[in-house]
């Protein structure tokens, strides 16, 4: 495995943040796999239990435990590791949650982005940062079809558009100080990553469909949606970590070429509602799993969401490999696995060693 990505991960050091939440501790273990030589900053462990303690990942990289709103703290440690890439995925990542803290919100997203941009602006030997921020960053105009990179960012929520102003944070410090005009002086290529709903075996986030599902599950309850005709590009969470993961390999090889902004969505046929999902999930699950519809008012959410990934498809030769039907299907079984107490790390290693398999070679 450490030959993928033309062995660029091969004894490099990699720092991510955010790398105790479900998506940073599904990267952790890939890179693990990949030869990279870790290192971590981020808050604890957002959830109890968390993949990041289940998976025993801090045994894999050097954590530091800090807040990204820190920027002293964030700046030291980065001296003292002095990465060659950079993946920035420390978020504050409800939309639900946003409208209970917007100030902390806007803190974590938006200062939280400027702190990372900042540190790495003083660090040297740093080639290549990737910053995670999400398909809501479009003004969603509930169009039909797929937002390009180059559409305007927006946001009606305060998440949504804190990650919308976290885009232009990047843009703003690759213009005044990576400068693609300027590569060749600076060195440094910065681009941005924007993915869709991305679900997978060890998310215990509040207010997710998938956690709220195997909440419901567990407790014999039946699982109740709201929002049940909204559309949501959906995908396994292997999915973005190795569009991500071929972005910084190619910032990191081939430079400013491929600095901006990067769709990694699923294909238009994997975009179904949430009672699709829902619904799909009760018969892939069994055991009576049945569902209602919550028709108590709820926050606004977007009702319609797609990614046009044409630009990593030409460019980067990323394309979705697992369909929505075998996404849910490995969600069924990781989670069966953890309640009947197999090891979390063999698990979530098996899986992405199956999707490897059946997708890069």
């Amino acid at each position: 495995m450490e030959t993928l990505f033309n062995s660029i991960y091969k004894n490099r050091k990699v720092l991510i943040t955010g790398h105790t939440g479900f998506k940073g501790s599904w990267l952790c273990l890939l890179l693990h796999k990949l030869g990279a030589d870790l290192y971590g900053y981020a808050l604890e462990p957002p959830t109890t239990p968390s993949l990041f303690e289940k998976a025993g990942i801090t045994e894999l990289i050097t954590s530091e435990i800090g807040d990204i709103r820190d920027l002293e703290h964030l700046s030291r440690f980065m001296q003292q590791v002095q990465p060659e890439i950079v993946i920035h995925m420390a978020a504050q990542p409800l939309v639900r949650e946003s409208y209970k803290i917007p100030v902390d919100t806007y803190a974590i997203n938006v200062m939280g982005t400027v702190n990372l941009l900042e540190a790495c602006r003083l660090t040297p030997g740093i080639k290549a940062i990737v910053n995670v921020t999400t398909d809501k960053c479009y003004e969603n105009r509930e169009w039909h079809w797929g937002y390009r990179e180059n559409e305007a960012m927006g946001g009606y929520d305060p998440y949504s558009n804190s990650k919308g102003c976290s885009e232009l944070v990047t843009a703003a410090y690759r213009n005044s100080y990576f400068n693609p005009a300027n590569y060749a002086n600076h060195g440094v290529a910065i681009a941005s990553a924007r993915a869709g709903n991305v679900i997978g075996g060890g998310d215990w986030a509040a207010d997710r469909l998938i956690p709220d599902f195997i909440r419901s599950i567990v407790n014999g309850e039946t699982i109740k949606i709201r929002s049940p005709y909204a559309i949501r590009p959906w995908q396994h969470v292997l999915e973005p970590l190795t569009g991500y993961q071929t972005l910084a390999a190619k910032l990191f090889t081939e430079g400013a070429q491929y600095a901006g902004g990067w769709n990694f969505g699923p294909d238009d046929k994997d975009a179904k509602n949430v009672e699709w999902i829902t619904a799909t999930l009760c018969n892939l699950w069994g055991d009576r799993a049945d569902y209602e519809i919550e028709t108590n008012p709820q926050p606004h959410e977007a009702n319609y969401l797609k990614l046009d990934c044409s630009k990593a498809k030409a460019e980067l030769d990323w394309y979705p490999k697992w369909n929505i039907e075998t996404t849910l299907k490995s969600i069924v079984e990781w989670n069966k696995a953890y309640l009947n107490k197999e090891d979390i790390r063999e698990i979530t290693e098996r899986q992405i060693d199956q999707y490897i398999a059946e997708t890069f070679y």
